[in-house]
């Protein structure tokens, strides 16, 4: 059994990323197959539905306040200590508005503003950064491939 003490941060490296040479033919799979569940959601609920994460248990307005972290956790948001906006929301994954008695995972989203630093190609005008989170130990698959064949 792993002691938590003994895991240790693995910093931010660009070479993790691969990029697998049919992602915009995978991204344009996952497009088509959201658009999908939006026209069957719509149609159901007669009004429009998220694709996913469709129903909110929760909207959250509030602070988060970034301590003076050490040097192997200060990435990202964490980079630099500070006071920022959030707003979250609490939801569940499927795009079809369940009841609340059916088990399904939940979703937290954190939208958090007014950050600082390097931004992805297209986004530099931006000044947000979103966390998804899951109360699962990982995601349903490994790569957005996977996901698409679910």
């Amino acid at each position: 059994m792993n002691n938590i003490s003994t895991i240790h941060p693995l910093p931010f490296d660009p070479d993790y990323e691969q990029i697998p040479k049919d992602e915009a033919e995978t991204t344009r799979e996952l497009v088509e197959a959201m658009h999908g569940i939006l026209e069957t959601t719509s149609k159901n609920y007669e009004h429009a539905v998220r694709s996913v994460h469709a129903k909110s248990q929760g909207l959250l307005d509030g602070e988060l306040t970034v301590l003076d972290l050490p040097a192997e956790l200060a990435q990202g948001v964490f980079a630099r200590p500070g006071v920022h906006r959030v707003n979250m929301r609490l939801s569940t994954n499927p795009g079809d508005i369940l009841s609340d008695s059916v088990s399904t995972p939940r979703g937290l989203a954190i939208k958090i503003a007014d950050v600082e630093g390097a931004r992805l190609p297209g986004s530099e005008a931006e000044s947000t950064q979103d966390l998804v989170m899951i109360n699962a130990p990982a995601f349903t698959a490994a790569t957005p491939k996977a996901f698409s064949q679910i």
